[in-house]
């Protein structure tokens, strides 16, 4: 009873942190695109929105990676793009280029999320393998979508932190991917999966 409790409780608080850093997102980006008139911003945060709604939807599982070092990963991926900071500075594209190539980032991150519907999920975890659409590709259509978003946005908001912030969250991004793995390589299903589709996040690279 106990355990039930402690995984409940461990639930809502990640659902609620997640939906915390959202709302500073939001009230960031909006400012900016109010004092600068920038699409890509807007764009970008259309990516994260529906980490929100499917954190609600998700599907629940007991086969979950709880270790230390996994929420370690899964808090830095997070924590990234979420502290990314707008500024006024010169950017390295256009508006118009850094907005599309987000948009092409934001449609595979749409696409990616429609299609695993409530298995998504933050923690790495079982929640039912899924082999259709972009997964027929990568096995992470939807983290090749933020690393696309991520990489607009940095090249759009050039600063410092925002390297820091963003490069040191796709890291982290990079070894989530890595730990689901991990979790789901038991899964025969999963197995016959990777046989089948052997890049992680980019076609021919990784």
């Amino acid at each position: 009873m106990r355990q039930i409790q402690r995984e409940i409780l461990g639930d809502l608080l990640s659902r609620t942190f997640v939906g915390a850093l959202f709302v500073l997102l939001c009230m960031n980006i909006w400012a900016d695109y109010v004092r600068t008139g920038r699409f890509t911003g807007l764009l970008y945060l259309a990516a994260e929105s529906l980490v929100v709604v499917l954190m609600v939807v998700r599907r629940r599982t007991s086969i979950v990676d709880r270790s230390w070092s996994t929420a370690t990963l899964t808090t830095m991926s997070l924590l990234g793009p979420a502290l990314m900071r707008t500024n006024e500075g010169m950017a390295l594209l256009p508006d118009a280029v850094t907005a599309t190539i987000t948009t092409v980032g934001v449609l595979i991150v749409i696409i990616g999320k429609v299609t695993i519907g409530r298995s998504f999920g933050i923690a790495p975890a079982n929640r039912g393998v899924v082999a259709r659409g972009p997964y027929n590709i990568v096995r992470h259509p939807i983290y090749a979508g933020y690393l696309l978003t991520h990489a607009a946005a940095l090249t759009a908001y050039p600063s410092g932190w925002n390297v820091l912030v963003l490069v040191g969250g796709d890291i982290a991004l990079i070894f989530r991917a890595l730990a689901e793995e991990r979790v789901l390589i038991a899964d025969q299903e999963y197995q016959a999966y990777c046989g089948r589709v052997a890049w992680h996040l980019v076609p021919g690279l990784f």
